[in-house]
């Protein structure tokens, strides 16, 4: 059970960081560019959709094997 926990975990980080960042950067809410609207709506389309739904699927799958590894192992 727990190989599947560090399959998922493995997985989870990969798929993590292949999604783009949101925001142009720190350096610019600090700095106040013009260029960057913190609270812009934005709607994620085509991979980056479907990276942020796989990110949530698994990140769901890996809270429940973390607790059944807790319970039952």
């Amino acid at each position: 059970m727990e190989y599947v926990l560090v399959v998922i975990s493995v997985i989870l980080i990969l798929i993590t960081l292949l999604q783009g960042g949101k925001t142009n950067g720190a350096s610019g809410a600090i700095t106040g560019g013009s260029k960057m609207n913190i609270f812009a709506k934005t709607k994620e389309r085509g991979s980056e959709k479907v990276l942020s739904i796989m990110t949530l699927i698994l990140g769901i799958i890996f809270f429940l094997f973390t607790l059944l590894t807790k319970y039952l192992g």
